[in-house]
């Protein structure tokens, strides 16, 4: 058995397969999903479909994209991407969706020592702050208040934790946090506008996984979200997204050695699409 954490799908199902067959995937291995398994990509349907038919074979994060196709499932009145319409006319719409919302945002494994995260977790945040938070918003998620949640998630504000957070506005910074970050200060606070590569951070802003935890984690963080940075190993954090849907792959780290797959790509969307 082996345990393979593969970075961001964003409905790029061909090369998921493609690398399910490179990995020789068997009905005893395990998949862990970074999140983001929907939007940009031809086959986020597909996706979809099959990540949750594997049952308990798969454990997927939710990324942001995830949320944003909840969300337009709830009412939302955003745009919809044409990758996504797909989904919201399919005829098991709403047992994907239901499946969907209930995916946690954080998934944590003392044995094999990583704790998963789209985004990934906050300097500011200790493991037990972050599970116990991240159990918050999941609540929320999976209650009658979702809908009502999904209405006012969008926004950059508070871009700052604090425990006295209330309401939405506790719930929004959150989600932003385990989803959206990139760049945050010493303190904490998070920056939305950029999202190149480490050398590339904002005055005063430094990558996330570089500055020092105000408590260790004692885990290796898996994370995915910023195609930048591609795979990016260091003892505290791995970085999981290789930028598939922008033409380079998709990669899989099978967990109990530290090897590293990966599947090459087509661009399905350029930069600035």
């Amino acid at each position: 058995m082996a345990t393979y954490a593969i970075g961001d799908l964003q409905g790029c199902h061909n090369e998921l397969m493609q690398l399910l067959e490179r990995i020789d995937f068997s009905a005893h291995d395990q998949l862990w999903f970074a999140g983001d398994l929907v939007n940009r990509g031809p086959g986020s349907l597909e996706c979809l479909r099959f990540v949750k038919n594997l049952g308990d074979r798969a454990i997927s994060v939710l990324g942001n994209h995830d949320l944003h196709l909840l969300a337009l499932h709830h009412g939302n009145s955003r745009k919809v991407h044409p990758s996504l319409a797909p989904i919201l006319s399919a005829p098991d719409r709403d047992e994907l969706m239901q499946w969907l919302q209930h995916r946690p945002l954080l998934h944590d494994d003392k044995a094999l020592g990583y704790v998963m995260t789209h985004a990934g977790i906050p300097p500011i945040w200790s493991l037990k702050t972050a599970r116990r938070l991240a159990s918050e918003l999941e609540a929320v998620l999976r209650s009658p208040k979702a809908r009502v949640f999904f209405a006012a998630m969008y926004g950059n504000e508070p871009d700052l934790w604090s425990d006295e957070l209330k309401g939405m506005d506790r719930l929004r910074c959150i989600t932003n946090y385990l989803t959206r970050m990139r760049f945050i200060t010493p303190e904490g606070r998070l920056e939305f506008s950029s999202n190149g590569p480490p050398n590339e951070a904002p005055a005063g802003f430094h990558p996330w996984f570089e500055l020092p935890p105000a408590k260790p984690l004692k885990r290796v963080q898996l994370f995915g979200h910023w195609a930048a940075l591609g795979f990016r190993r260091s003892r505290h954090a791995i970085s999981l997204d290789t930028g598939c849907i922008w033409g380079n792959s998709l990669s899989a780290l099978r967990l109990e050695d530290g090897t590293l797959f990966s599947q090459p790509c087509p661009a399905y969307q350029s930069i600035g699409d």
